[in-house]
């Protein structure tokens, strides 16, 4: 007989109580709207409401935490924190938030860090509304893992599982030797990144390097630019701003997207593990080469009028902006040369490193997929050699590769699955888009990028596809961001009984 396995009931009462810390980040926008002299209603009632669910579910009985739940738990997380999101977003109801499908896509592209848009027009929205948009990238980058693991403290097996899930490292969980531990170094080292930033962006305002960078402008970039994640309150994104300030952002987004751990042990003085980093070497490698290629092809397009100045800086900024995921735009690269526009579709099946705020493949996975297959010709070349895959010093287990292959193959069929779809619902909804506004959509929104090509462009916005279309999308977002397993091992038989 079939027993039923997964303990949905300590699962919820877990998100009960990560939904009631959403309060917390709730109140910011709430400030602003009172500094503003903005309406607080759509937050306060969004307080009240994941109060009133998150008590509600927190009450529920509470017998164990395992394998599966933590499962469980990090879906319903994601998924109900983006619901969570579009709430106030819908109570406002300014504009395109007028539909819940619209106020959905926002929610879920905030927390996932995905950063694509369906706002047209930003001067039709209230600054609490557009302040509450980089909080939630703020959260989806590292906050809510970090809620996750807090409320799992205690679980040591489930605890380090959803931080390794993120981060897809184990290394993550001897920083300390509890989770819990661990939480709130990586917690206090996000927030301290993220205020230097603040402060930077905003010292740079105040000097005259950047006279349109005010307060406002300088904490809501440095949310999401740490984040990886790409909203930004200006329709011209970083754009809008002084090369100075393109120049500080692009330092910070390569930063979220450098391993957590590395930063915590280059904090502490030990620059040997930041040195011997095959994959930081890697990481950097990849930065340089599409740079010197991005620059290049600007170069030889005559259609591109900036200087070398800004040839320089437009290449190392969008280079940085696709391959962290962060998604930002310094200039329209929809008017760029095809082979410009190409390099940058490439470059968003990236990604930045392990154990960062970053999405997409990663540069772990494509550095042992790189390693495994270099050692494959060798022993093809010469049989009788054994060459095991190695990350320095250390041999990766044939486990591990297998794993790197199978993610990244299932990775590539969500894609190439997301991109027909999107087409023959273009077709199918009156709405038709091309195949290389298709790609680029499917694969900014499954590895999170943000914008893509055409209409969903830098400067455009997603809210000219269709709505089936846009329920697509947020499928797509959210298992792309939890890296598929935790969604697709729910729908699997075995998962639900024994």
């Amino acid at each position: 007989m079939a027993l039923t396995t997964v303990d949905v009931r300590s699962s919820l009462s877990v998100l009960g109580s990560i939904l009631r810390w959403l309060a917390v980040p709730l109140a910011i926008p709430v400030l602003v709207a009172v500094i503003y002299g903005e309406s607080p209603v759509p937050y306060l009632a969004t307080i009240a409401i994941t109060l009133g669910v998150g008590t509600a579910l927190a009450r529920l009985q509470r017998d164990r935490i395992d394998d599966r739940e933590a499962f469980l738990i990090v879906s319903l997380t994601w998924l109900s924190i983006a619901v969570v999101g579009a709430i106030p977003l819908y109570i406002e109801g300014t504009g395109v938030f007028a539909s819940p499908i619209n106020a959905l896509f926002e929610g879920m592209s905030g927390i996932t860090t995905t950063g694509a848009t369906v706002i047209r027009d930003f001067d039709a929205h209230s600054q609490a509304l557009l302040m509450w948009r980089q909080v939630l990238q703020w959260l989806g980058g590292l906050g809510v893992l970090l809620l996750a693991t807090a409320v799992l403290s205690r679980l040591s097996v489930a605890g380090a599982q959803l931080m390794e899930t993120e981060t897809r490292t184990e290394n993550v969980t001897k920083l300390t030797p509890g989770i819990g531990d661990t939480a709130r170094i990586l917690g206090l080292l996000y927030l301290g990144l993220t205020a230097a930033a603040a402060a930077i962006l905003f010292a740079m305002g105040a000097s005259g390097l950047a006279p349109e960078m005010t307060l406002f402008d300088a904490i809501a970039h440095a949310f999401t630019a740490i984040a990886t994640a790409g909203f930004s309150p200006r329709a011209e994104s970083v754009g809008a701003f002084s090369p100075a300030v393109q120049w500080a952002v692009t330092l910070f987004m390569i930063v979220g997207a450098t391993n957590f751990v590395l930063l915590y042990a280059l904090i502490r003085g030990d620059t040997d593990r930041l040195r011997d980093s095959e994959e930081f070497h890697f990481y950097l490698g990849i930065l340089g080469v599409g740079t010197l290629l991005i620059g290049g092809l600007l170069v030889l397009d005559q259609g591109f009028t900036g200087g070398v100045g800004a040839t320089v800086r437009h290449a190392v900024f969008q280079t940085a902006a696709i391959v962290t995921t962060t998604g930002y735009a310094s200039t329209d690269f929809n008017t760029w040369s095809a082979g410009a526009k190409n390099v940058l579709f490439v470059m968003m099946f990236i990604g930045g490193m392990a154990g960062s705020t970053t999405c997409s493949v990663k540069t772990l996975r494509w550095l042992i997929v790189t390693k495994s297959f270099w050692r494959d010709l060798n022993v093809a070349a010469y049989r009788g050699s054994v060459r095991p895959v190695r990350l320095g010093s250390d041999i990766v287990d044939e486990e591990t590769v297998r794993d790197v292959y199978a993610y990244t193959l299932v990775a590539l069929v969500f894609f190439i699955l997301g991109t027909v779809l999107l087409v023959a619902d273009g077709e199918r909804a009156g709405a038709p888009i091309t195949e290389f506004e298709a790609l680029s959509a499917a694969a900014s929104m499954f590895f999170n990028i943000g914008p893509a090509f055409g209409q969903a462009g830098p400067f455009g916005t997603y809210e000219g596809f269709a709505r089936s279309s846009k329920v697509l999308m947020i499928l797509l977002m959210w298992v792309g961001r939890i890296e598929i397993v935790p969604v697709l091992v729910l729908l699997t038989p075995t998962f639900w009984t024994r």
